[in-house]
């Protein structure tokens, strides 16, 4: 789904590449569902979060996947990388 521009992404990930700013926390893309391959998830100061315009059981089955994944890839970086 593309979506109106909310923010200057790339703007955005050049100031975050920089540390021109600290950190964001986003939940809404310019292209949803956000592909994996993109900028922002290469980024450790970005924070993603899914947005959720609607719940279903699959939504939540996913949600709860891929967080459960990140968590474990944080903590195997910074604990036990």
């Amino acid at each position: 789904m593309l979506r109106k521009a909310l923010f200057d992404e790339t703007a955005l990930i050049g100031a975050l590449k920089s540390g021109r700013i600290a950190g964001a926390a986003l939940d809404v893309y310019d292209i949803e569902p956000l592909p994996r391959d993109h900028p922002l998830r290469q980024l450790d100061n970005c924070i993603l979060l899914p947005h959720f315009g609607y719940v279903t059981r699959e939504i939540y089955g996913v949600f709860y996947r891929e967080t459960a994944e990140a968590v474990a890839r944080y903590l195997d970086r910074t604990i036990g990388g």
